[in-house]
């Protein structure tokens, strides 16, 4: 990639995770699984509540490891071109895999609503109000994201393979 476009996709990123962050640690800081499940709802919910909760929590915490390190690379006083693709691969493979590919899928991006216009993420059940926001609040994050660092998906690792690098 040219190491004109590098700076930037960085802070843009960088951003976007600041952003996703903040709306994540907002919904975890207030919301716990008792609350999630409420009185009415079975062991079925329990698990699904449980599970996207677990899910949520692991994308807060690479999502945070990723921003600072684009923080790092973006503060040093020599921009570092190969530090910082190193980074944006990460975010691509870690923090955008970790939101369209949870472990426990709770949720999963149906790919044939994402040209309509609707969501493209369909939940396992239906969650509360609270839960469905902040998924399909961060999905558009994580859709930007996942847009942006396209390249790194596999061309990255590609002309790394092609230098002889790791």
């Amino acid at each position: 990639m040219p190491s004109t476009n590098v700076k930037p996709l960085s802070e843009s990123t960088r951003d976007k995770l600041k952003s996703a962050i903040g709306d994540l640690e907002i919904f975890l800081n207030g919301h716990a699984l008792p609350q999630l499940v409420g009185e009415d709802q079975g062991n079925e919910a329990r698990l699904f509540y449980k599970g996207l909760l677990s899910d949520l929590r692991h994308l807060l915490v690479f999502s945070e490891v990723a921003y600072e390190k684009l923080g790092v690379v973006l503060r040093r006083p020599n921009f570092d071109q190969d530090f910082a693709e190193r980074a944006l691969y990460e975010v691509y493979h870690q923090c955008v895999n970790a939101f369209f590919y949870p472990k426990n899928e709770c949720y999963s991006e149906d790919g044939r609503y994402a040209y309509t216009g609707q969501d493209a993420i369909r939940f396992r059940m239906k969650p509360v109000r609270e839960v469905r926001d902040i998924v399909l609040s961060v999905s558009k994050i994580f859709e930007e994201l996942r847009d942006d660092l396209s390249y790194y998906e596999s061309d990255y690792m590609t002309q790394r393979r092609m230098q002889g690098q790791k």
